[in-house]
């Protein structure tokens, strides 16, 4: 299997939680927070590049009944726009709750988003492997 380097992405209106792989794509760890402004795409197309990363996992917010909420537009639009920059697909992983679930794990509250963004990858990590 050849290694491959993922970023996992929480996208949040105000923060944007980022999580690595393992250089075998096989654990997530929480990375950063950026904040949710025009800085945020060419923040993230440069850590791709640093990080030599080859898969992008975004995580796809529904509400309780499944359907896509409030900000799932955003969320598609900057899906758009980060493979275009990027020149990489970017697949969706479900999320739910991932943010609650990242308070009880981490309770540090300036690393949540990353935390919620490494729940996110691990879970799209374990499926694949």
């Amino acid at each position: 299997m050849t290694p491959m380097r993922y970023l996992g992405i929480d996208f949040g209106s105000k923060r944007v939680g980022l999580a690595l792989s393992d250089e075998d794509g096989r654990l997530a760890f929480p990375y950063t927070v950026l904040k949710n402004d025009k800085t945020l795409l060419s923040e993230v197309e440069r850590i791709c590049k640093e990080q030599k990363v080859k898969g992008l996992i975004l995580g796809e917010s529904k509400d309780f009944n499944g359907k896509p909420n409030p900000i799932a537009q955003e969320i598609a639009e900057f899906k758009k726009r980060i493979e275009q920059a990027t020149r990489t697909q970017v697949e969706y992983e479900p999320e739910f709750l991932t943010s609650v679930q990242a308070a009880r794990w981490q309770g540090k509250v300036e690393k949540l988003d990353a935390s919620a963004a490494a729940i996110i990858l691990q879970s799209y990590l374990d499926r694949k492997n």
